[in-house]
């Protein structure tokens, strides 16, 4: 009964001792887990103050990282280029100059044909018998002509014709501010719709930045929204800012604005897209004189380029007369000059207008803009 009783007693403390020890485990192990950091997310702390998130700005856009940037083509190289597309084009001007130098007598007969060809090729009339007499006191009219002679002859002539001393600088500086302060220079870009406005204005961009200069683009173009989409594009790809406003804003204010942005960062440029409008259209036109007259009581436009469509021809002269008188055309930006267009045009509508071809475009290609040059030009035509 003792022995009993005292295994009674062992088991119950070995018991006691289990449980002391299970229990002093368990607490162990809570304590742990207190300390140990969370894997769930932090509860979001609050503020008495309000999350500022800055407002975008209505009227620029943000510049890509430089990296993400094009390296536009320099204009040296250009000219090349565009001059060997030009001589692998077959327009009427080319085929015409062509024929004459392959002849092996040149008679009346061949002097009309060529004269006609000429004219055809939107050379006009005046032009077109100037070249024609001044080749027939160089050439004899009834003996046979040395190919090689005749070809110096023919190009000498048509270089004279294009107009090699014209000033065909593209006018992008300023002169200071009344007060001494530092402008951009301004083009302004006019022309009907169709001609190439908005592309030409972002291939102009390119052109200088590739010549080092700071530019700023503005998108006065606020009747169609994909023209703002468009130039604000051709600006990304380059890191040039492009200030827009609202679909159907003020023309003359986001003009305005531009120059502003421009004078205020200190760039050299600001290029103005403006609307295509017809030139018949009277209201239209003098929007557009408004908006030069605007941009003018910040700073001075530098220049004014209308862009025409060189295929267009004769329809090309009437928009061009109209465009000068309103905004006082600086310069001729001539766009499609390829396989499809008249090269006399060239000559044609620096004769109307008594403004010379300041840039041509031979393409499709976003360097496909270069500034004209009549000797690489004629060259390009004669295919030399």
């Amino acid at each position: 009964m003792n022995s009993v009783y005292w295994v009674a007693i062992a088991i119950a403390v070995v018991v006691l001792l289990v449980g002391a020890v299970v229990a002093r485990t368990r607490a162990n192990r809570i304590s742990a887990a207190n300390e140990r950091p969370s894997l769930a997310p932090a509860a979001p702390t609050t503020t008495d103050e309000p999350l500022e998130i800055p407002a975008p700005s209505p009227s620029t856009t943000s510049q890509p990282h430089a990296a993400d940037l094009d390296v536009p083509e320099a204009p040296a190289s250009r000219l090349v280029r565009l001059r060997r597309r030009l001589a692998g084009s077959q327009n009427v001007l080319a085929r015409g100059l062509a024929d004459l130098l392959s002849r092996d007598r040149i008679d009346e007969s061949t002097w009309d044909d060529f004269e006609t060809t000429l004219i055809t090729s939107d050379l006009g009339v005046g032009p077109a018998t100037e070249l024609t007499t001044a080749l027939r006191k160089r050439l004899a009219i009834d003996g046979v002509v040395d190919p090689v002679q005749a070809h110096a002859v023919l190009r000498e002539e048509l270089i004279k014709l294009v107009g090699p001393d014209m000033d065909r600088t593209v006018h992008t500086t300023a002169a200071p501010g009344p007060e001494g302060e530092d402008l951009p220079g301004v083009v302004l870009v006019v022309g009907v719709n169709g001609t190439g406005k908005t592309t030409t204005v972002g291939k102009l961009a390119r052109v200088l930045v590739a010549e080092g200069r700071t530019v700023v683009l503005g998108a006065a173009d606020t009747f169609r929204a994909a023209a703002t989409e468009q130039l604000t594009t051709w600006g990304e790809r380059v890191g040039v800012e492009t200030v827009r406003g609202a679909e159907g804003a003020d023309p003359a204010s986001v003009a305005y604005t531009a120059v502003a942005a421009g004078r205020d960062s200190g760039a050299d440029v600001v290029l103005v897209d403006t609307a295509g409008r017809l030139h018949t259209k009277t209201g239209l036109m003098d929007e557009l004189g408004k908006v030069k007259r605007v941009i003018e009581k910040i700073a001075p436009v530098t220049e004014v380029l209308l862009v025409l469509d060189a295929t267009t021809g004769q329809n090309g002269l009437t928009q061009a007369r109209m465009f000068s008188e309103v905004v006082d055309v600086t310069g001729i930006v001539l766009t499609k000059l390829d396989g499809s267009a008249k090269g006399g045009i060239v000559v044609q509508v620096q004769r109307e207008l008594g403004v010379p071809v300041k840039l041509i475009g031979l393409g499709e290609g976003v360097d496909d803009l270069a500034p004209f040059d009549p000797v690489q030009f004629v060259d390009g035509v004669l295919g030399d």
